[in-house]
């Protein structure tokens, strides 16, 4: 199917021209500061530093790491697809956090893995939710924001979001040459659930429209 454009019900048009933040401001820069510190407990475990710490927990070759990372990444592009049935359900901001949140204790949990097979597990499990935050995510910051405010509300949240990612690598290779644990795994996850625990107590109550009118219906 062809693209035409965004639905009538989103699209900024001549009506509404794209626009600095203006209402929203606050509540954007507070999404983007969480935000930021997610991408920065995800920049600790990027693949390569999870590939080296395998490697030197596990003694596991090239290829079969490379699996691993296969079969969690098809796990994760799976898990999209079962983030909208769920958002419609329980509500964007519930989607992102009671996913994200048990995902990240799996992560955290790998760092103490007694064997190459638990760890593999821990990680497919991981797989599975991490990744269902990422539309919901994107879709939440749209619908709380006015339509004219869309284009600069992505901008801000994403920029952080990318330089506390470039930071994390730093952190995580100083602690693999302290320690040969999994100190990066167990910070990551921690971080990345006070990141979840924060957003919803937060933003549990900030509903965008469409969740507000679906749930009067429904009474």
């Amino acid at each position: 199917m062809l693209y035409r454009g965004l639905s009538p019900a989103i699209e900024v048009g001549d009506a509404n021209p794209p626009a600095p933040l203006g209402p929203s401001r606050r509540r954007v820069y507070g999404l983007a500061a969480l935000f930021s510190v997610d991408a920065f407990g995800g920049g600790l475990v990027v693949n390569a530093l999870l590939a080296l710490w395998l490697y030197e927990r596990f003694g596991l070759s090239v290829s079969t790491t490379g699996a691993i990372f296969f079969a969690t990444k098809l796990c994760s592009a799976l898990s999209y697809f079962l983030a909208v049935p769920l958002a419609r359900r329980f509500g964007l901001v519930n989607t992102m956090v009671f996913t994200h949140l048990p995902a990240n204790i799996f992560l955290a949990l790998t760092a103490f893995a007694p064997s190459i097979e638990v760890a593999f597990l821990l990680l497919i499990l991981r797989g599975l939710l991490s990744e269902m935050d990422v539309p919901t995510r994107s879709s939440y910051v749209m619908a709380v924001v006015r339509p004219e405010e869309r284009p600069a509300a992505a901008s801000v949240t994403a920029v952080p979001r990318s330089l506390a990612a470039a930071l994390g690598p730093l952190l995580s290779g100083w602690l693999f040459t302290l320690s040969p644990f999994g100190w990066p795994l167990v910070i990551a996850g921690a971080l990345k659930a006070a990141y979840d625990l924060t957003l919803l107590w937060q933003f549990s109550k900030v509903r965008p429209p469409e969740e507000l009118r679906a749930q009067e219906t429904t009474r």
